[in-house]
């Protein structure tokens, strides 16, 4: 401590006391001078301020009047100081105590003693000042304090606060949860326990960085480093230190985030770059290539340590570098929406100085050290030579090909297009395509714009929207046009095919007037038509339908038949109309069309790959006549067995009196013959010749009747040893007329036996029998016809028949020749006839007058059997 100088002269003494006194009322603090038994010698106004006393109330008195406590116990202690301790207590670090004012109020506050030399000894001065306000302060400071640690425990990073020696002074739960240590055993630790390297070397220098700096840099772009949990293991991390001030000083606070995860979003980052099929290229600011993939090496033929921390020009000449600061401003939203097909067209340059064709896209990618460009270079060379072959196959379509931007105006066209509107390609190129389409088109460019790849192609020619062009001399002609994107570096374009359809509109006029007269034609039918597609809904309906059904035509179009008719579900309409469609054959049936109808309904249903065509007509009528024609057939059946049983029954009781007759007028005959006059022996020939035929017709009766009546159960026959058992039958006409008769192999057949053996015997006697004197000549064949039936043949070389006798010979009592020329009755072709019906076959006849005749008949064939 330094003393002030002992003044020897009086009036000196006096001029420092002055000076003194000056200094000590001019001082901003309350000064009180207190001598060794502590009363106060000497104050200043400011004491009378702060205190409230008056300074003649105050000198003289106890300095423990003004301040109770601490002040009077230090004044030994402190008057030994020295003048060097004394100057190293500065008023800011003095004692703080309570001072007491005349009203009796406390009030708190900060004394700096330092001794001051007289004549009286000792004296010791205190600066005295009212900390209130200071006290206030501290209080909100405290608070302040408390909130800003409960918001170093809420943030979701570790936070480490750090003094200037690198020791720690406070932590979060956070931290402690990312380092593995309590807050006691890292509370003033060294900061390098956690974080070796890195950390403590910044603390000076970001110390000292000013609030605005330490805003500036945010926790995303801080300092990567390697931190160190208890149990030893490393991790990386990221940090922020910003500045805190402190009543002991600037501490410093950092914000500490785990980093793992995205240094593996970095590593899967560069995978995904190394497998991007496009050449891959990030560029800092600078326009330097940070970062490339396997791609772009291939693509530029440098290799990656070529090309890294070079300028990107060197690879993209020009129009790279410029669109770095444009487009490395674009939100991640903008970036995202510039997809690879619409990015920028430029020219690149490979290791070996060849130029090609590439388009990019840029997009921004945020990093530590700033914003850099992604860019995803593809090389177009081959979209290019697209490009051009495209405008050959434009030139090459057979109809008129206009190429259209967003803006409505024509970009490209075709030779067609020319011939079609008339107007040569310079006249058209750049103008709106509203001078030859100017209506329909340019409404739909946006709409048809947008539409996806897949939405255009569907959409075909034959398929196009209808409008009408304008030639280049004013004519309107019709048009069909189809509509299809086009990307291209200009933006999507529309790509319009323009067919003239001048000549199908007169075609559909000429089909409309054709569609009316067939309406007509079919609205004439006698029968209903009905036309369903594949839904089952009536697309047709002519009126004669209509006004069967008893329906308009309006209420059955466009209806499901199903749905308009429920009650035909599963009845016959229902299982024939599905089985036709099924099997794509036609169907035909007749059946009751029930309630509201309540008609037989008769239907022919046609299947076509678009659905069914039904004709039908109401044959409630013939049905009510069939029914009536089945009670009159039943009755005829009945009728007829009636008179089968009649004629059997005659015949057969009539066989034995006429024989009695017959052998009577026989009997005349023999023994009268010659006794009589010549008229009794005529009349007697006459009785004997009518008696014989009249055998001859009943026993021709009985067998026709034999035929319905007496026939056997069909079995398996040879219709070859059938044939034999006819001829020995015949065998003395045979040899009396010295017929020759041939025959193949026959085949087995199902029949009755007896009645085939008779059915062989009457056509192979008719053929003895009529004959003009020749040796009859007969030959019996077999073959399998189209039914898979046995058809046989007996033909002959006898008289022949007349054409329109064909199918008279086959009734009863049929005869072509007179008695006396040829015996017979007239009923043996019936018996054939009704033989081979029974069999299920039929016969007829074919002949040429003079020529002879040939029988055929069919029969049933036996399954595997062979002539």
């Amino acid at each position: 401590m330094i003393k002030p100088a002992v003044m020897h002269r009086p009036s000196e003494d006096q001029q420092s006391e002055a000076r003194y006194r000056g200094l000590l009322e001019a001082a901003p603090d309350a000064m009180v001078v207190v001598n060794q038994l502590g009363e106060i010698v000497l104050l200043n106004v400011q004491a009378e301020k702060q205190f409230g006393y008056r300074r003649d109330e105050l000198l003289g008195q106890l300095v423990t009047n003004i301040i109770p406590e601490g002040f009077a116990e230090r004044i030994i202690a402190d008057g030994t100081r020295t003048a060097a301790e004394a100057l190293a207590q500065q008023i800011g670090t003095g004692i703080e105590l309570l001072g007491c004012r005349s009203d009796g109020s406390i009030f708190p506050i900060e004394i700096m003693l330092s001794p001051l030399e007289s004549d009286e000894g000792i004296l010791v001065t205190a600066a005295i000042r009212d900390i209130s306000v200071r006290k206030a302060a501290d209080r909100h400071l405290a608070q302040m304090e408390n909130r800003y640690r409960g918001l170093l425990e809420a943030a979701p990073d570790a936070m480490v606060v750090v003094d200037q020696l690198g020791k720690i002074v406070l932590l979060n739960v956070q931290a402690e949860k990312q380092f593995g240590y309590s807050r006691d055993e890292l509370l003033g630790q060294r900061v390098t326990n956690i974080i070796p390297v890195g950390f403590a070397e910044r603390i000076i220098a970001d110390g000292t960085r000013t609030a605005a700096e330490a805003l500036a840099q945010q926790i995303g772009t801080g300092i990567e480093l390697n931190a160190l949990r208890k149990d030893g293991t490393e991790f990386p991390i990221e940090i922020m230190l910003s500045p805190l001030e402190s009543a002991d000083g600037i501490l410093v606070t950092a914000a500490i985030r785990d980093i793992t995860v995205r240094r593996e979003s970095d590593a899967r980052y560069r995978g995904l770059l190394e497998a991007a099929p496009d050449a891959m290229v990030v560029v800092d600011q600078a326009g330097e290539i940070v970062l490339l993939n396997v791609q772009a090496e291939k693509q530029f033929g440098y290799s990656r340590d070529e090309l890294v921390g070079q300028a990107v020009t060197n690879i993209i000449p020009v129009g790279f570098a410029e669109r770095i600061i444009a487009d490395g401003t674009r939100t991640a939203a903008e970036a995202l929406a510039q997809q690879i097909g619409t990015g920028i067209e430029l020219n690149a340059l490979r290791k070996d100085g060849t130029e090609f064709p590439i388009e990019i896209m840029l997009s921004p990618l945020e990093s530590a050290d700033g914003t850099l460009v992604t860019a995803a270079i593809r090389d177009i060379t081959v979209r290019r030579e697209s490009e051009a072959r495209y405008r050959g196959l434009l030139e090459a379509a057979p109809d008129a090909m206009v190429v259209v931007d967003q803006a409505g105006e024509i970009v490209l066209l075709n030779v067609q297009a020319e011939k079609q509107f008339g107007y040569s390609r310079d006249e058209l190129v750049g103008q709106p395509v509203t001078n030859i389409i100017p209506e329909g088109f340019e409404e739909r460019l946006i709409a048809d714009a947008l539409r996806s790849t897949e939405d255009a192609l569907a959409q075909q020619i034959g398929t196009g929207i209808e409008l009408y062009g304008q030639r280049k001399d004013g004519n309107r002609f019709p048009i069909e046009i189809m509509l299809s994107p086009l990307a291209s570096a200009g933006g999507v374009l529309v790509t319009a095919a323009i067919r003239d359809i001048t000549l199908r509109h007169a075609a559909d006029e000429a089909l409309r007037v054709a569609h009316r007269k067939s309406e007509s034609v079919l609205n004439s039918l006698n029968d209903g038509l009905a036309v369903l597609d594949k839904n089952w809904v009536y697309t047709y309906f002519n009126e004669q339908g209509a006004g069967i059904i008893g329906m308009r035509r309006e209420e059955l179009m466009g209806r499901n038949i199903w749905d308009l008719f429920p009650q035909l579900v599963g009845s016959k309409f229902y299982e024939n109309y599905h089985r036709a469609v099924d099997t794509g054959q036609s169907v035909h049936f007749e059946e009751f069309f029930p309630d509201p109808i309540n008609q037989w309904l008769e239907c022919h249903c046609h299947p076509s790959p678009d659905g069914l065509s039904v004709y039908f007509r109401d044959v409630t009528l013939a049905k009510k006549a069939d029914t009536n024609l089945v009670l009159k057939v039943e009755e005829l059946k009945r009728s007829n067995e009636e008179l089968e049983q009649f004629a059997y029954i005659a015949s057969h009781d009539l066989q034995e009196p006429l024989r009695m007759v017959a052998s009577y007028t026989q009997l005349l005959s023999r023994k009268y013959k010659g006794r009589l006059d010549s008229d009794a022996d005529e009349f007697i020939a006459f009785a004997v010749d009518g008696a014989t035929r009249m055998q001859a017709l009943i026993k021709d009766l009985l067998e026709f009747s034999r035929v319905g009546t007496k026939g056997k159960e069909f079995v398996t026959v040879s219709s070859e040893q059938a044939l034999k058992q006819a001829l020995r039958n015949l065998s003395g006409a045979i040899e009396d007329s010295e017929t020759v008769i041939t025959h193949g192999l026959l085949p087995m057949v199902s029949a009755d036996e007896v009645q085939l053996v008779q059915l062989f015997q009457n056509l192979v006697g008719n053929a003895i029998k009529y004959q003009q004197g020749n040796a009859p000549r007969i030959n019996i064949a077999a073959f399998k016809n189209r039914n898979k039936r046995w058809e046989f043949s007996v033909g002959d070389n006898g008289l022949g028949i007349e054409p329109q006798y064909f199918e008279r010979i086959f009734g009863m009592f049929q005869r072509l020749h007179k008695r006396e020329e040829f015996a017979g009755t007239g009923i043996g072709l019936a018996i054939c006839k009704k033989i081979v019906e029974r069999h299920g076959g039929s016969i007829s006849v074919q002949s040429t007058p003079g020529e002879g005749s040939t029988f055929h008949f069919d029969l049933t064939a036996v399954e595997g059997s062979a002539a």
